[in-house]
């Protein structure tokens, strides 16, 4: 499986950006999906997860209420959708996929299958 995230940029406190990602290969379903960031001089972390069929999500405490992950099996597709961002949403943006819900979410990453590139996202105060 190869990832391809768009959508990144610069962004006002308080707006909203939408980042997606591509999946090439046909076992796009077999997957569960999820965003992880990392912001200058810290380390990689988890952001969003979502189950193979999209009828999960999950989400890290920082970004509960403000972000939405949602999938289009269809198209091979995730997206985070990101509202009401803050200045400490400044990150690379990264799509990964695992076989479980718990390769995404675990804090070990190693359980990560395949990863995306990342996608700058700079939010301004």
């Amino acid at each position: 499986v190869q990832l391809q995230a768009s959508g990144g940029g610069l962004v006002q406190a308080g707006g909203s950006l939408r980042l997606s990602c591509a999946a090439s290969g046909r076992t796009f379903s077999s997957y569960v999906m999820g965003w992880f960031r990392q912001a200058p001089g810290k380390e990689r972390e988890y952001v969003a997860a979502i189950a193979w069929t999209g009828g999960s999500t999950y989400y890290a405490d920082s970004v509960k209420g403000r972000f939405t992950i949602f999938r289009d099996n269809t198209k091979n597709t995730v997206t985070l959708q990101m509202n009401n961002v803050q200045p400490e949403d400044t990150a690379v943006y990264y799509c990964a996929a695992g076989r479980t819900v718990r390769s995404i979410t675990d804090d070990n990453q190693r359980l990560v299958d395949y990863w995306g590139q990342g996608t700058q996202v700079t939010v301004s105060s």
